[in-house]
């Protein structure tokens, strides 16, 4: 799972560099912006199920769910935020570096466990 954030986090630093070369610093900071919303709620997410898997007992598929639901939840608000913090934002950069770090999965394929 950790391997996971670890492709979303470069696919927003490949974002980054890529909306920052045709957009400028304001759509590197945009594209930068948009894939941290979806990273820092992944690792979060990452880190709880890493833990959950240590403790003793049955797992629970509940906190699972829950926890799933609260990362797409706290994605969302992050999105939010950001429309309203940041002023210069450049939606087609943000846009790009979210896509990228939601799509990194697919990435997932070739990297070997």
């Amino acid at each position: 799972m950790f391997k996971m954030v670890l492709l979303q986090f470069g696919a927003t630093i490949a974002a980054t560099a890529i909306a920052a070369v045709f957009f400028g610093l304001r759509g590197g900071v945009s594209a930068a912006l948009g894939g941290l919303a979806c990273v820092v709620p992944s690792a979060l997410f990452a880190l709880r199920l890493y833990l959950q898997s240590k403790r003793p007992g049955p797992p629970q598929v509940t906190a699972f769910f829950v926890g799933e639901f609260v990362k797409i939840a706290t994605i969302v608000g992050l999105l939010v935020l950001i429309r309203f913090a940041y002023e210069d934002l450049h939606w087609g950069a943000l846009f790009i570096g979210l896509i990228l770090a939601l799509k990194a999965n697919l990435f997932a394929f070739m990297v070997k466990t």
